[in-house]
């Protein structure tokens, strides 16, 4: 019979807290454009679940994210952290707490062969300490995005609002005319104008190369190819790919701005749409956009490196 590591949590229904406080990032993922966290109460939140879940020693807890908390400082389970409880569910492994492991962390109850089996891992003080940290952060670190890439290409496309292809229903344009293919489609080609002329173009774009069509976008992000990494916790710069159908085409790209309805909704600031023509027109839009009905992957843009 498989030990309780070995397989799954068990798990109920998600305890109720006031939100998402932030996403955490670790010291060593400054090596891929994130700026590690400030200490706060969610990471004494996150350490005395996961330690109540059997991945991290019970002790005093300090309130710093750590490389050790985030990624595991042995190979013994009950020191694997974050990633080893991201193991477990079947999350991707990053030691990074995201939405999809905060989520798992409210649902997670503690396996039998615990202390505490049976109850959730967020216990009543977990609860409290993820209200008060919500109640500072409201969903993202103050000033986490600034001095990135991601954060400059956003600011330069909204700058871009109101532009609109002449003449219309030419598909002709500035963006199209610096990549060198001018009337075609170009929603890829916008974010990549985006980020070439943000005064900190990263590696992932060049004019005439990288990208005129969404669908190699999602393709490298999902290889991880070219510096780019599909995420399920999009910040403000990052790409938002859409396959309108669910035919496993994605049909047009824009420039996530930030979550405007909890996770249901957000907005982006796109090329080539329009109020009568999503993907094709013909003007930079500032869009509201709900995930449910369409397909949606969300896009890393590698930093320069140093």
């Amino acid at each position: 019979m498989p030990e309780w590591y070995q397989k799954p949590y068990p798990m109920g229904p998600l305890v109720v807290v006031k939100g998402f406080p932030r996403p955490l990032f670790p010291p060593d993922a400054a090596k891929q454009g994130k700026k590690p966290s400030s200490d706060g109460l969610d990471v004494v939140a996150y350490k005395r679940a996961i330690s109540r879940l059997g991945r991290w020693p019970w002790t005093t807890f300090d309130d710093t994210f750590s490389n050790n908390f985030s990624h595991g400082k042995s190979g013994n389970v009950k020191d694997t952290g974050v990633a080893g409880f991201q193991r477990q569910q079947h999350i991707d492994a990053t030691g990074w707490v995201g939405q999809p492991t905060f989520n798992a962390l409210r649902a997670c109850k503690v396996p039998d062969g615990l202390p505490n089996a049976g109850k959730p891992a967020f216990d009543a003080e977990c609860v409290r300490l993820i209200n008060l940290a919500y109640t500072k952060y409201k969903g993202s670190e103050p000033n986490s995005a600034d001095g990135s890439t991601r954060q400059a290409a956003l600011k330069k496309a909204i700058t871009q609002i109101g532009v609109v292809e002449s003449p219309r229903g030419t598909n002709r344009q500035k963006y199209g005319v610096w990549y060198g293919m001018n009337g075609v489609p170009w929603c890829a080609i916008f974010v990549s104008w985006c980020y070439e002329n943000s005064g900190k173009a990263s590696p992932s774009f060049a004019a005439g190369r990288y990208y005129s069509y969404v669908p190699n976008i999602v393709g490298d992000a999902r290889q991880k190819r070219n510096g780019l990494v599909t995420t399920g916790d999009p910040i403000p710069g990052d790409l938002v790919c859409y396959d309108w159908n669910r035919d496993g085409v994605h049909d047009h790209v824009g420039i996530f701005e930030k979550w405007t309805s909890g996770r249901t909704a957000f907005s982006a600031v796109e090329g080539n749409t329009g109020a009568a023509n999503a993907s094709n027109g013909g003007q930079v839009m500032r869009a509201t956009r709900y995930l449910g009905g369409i397909g949606v992957v969300f896009v890393r843009v590698a930093e320069p490196k140093a």
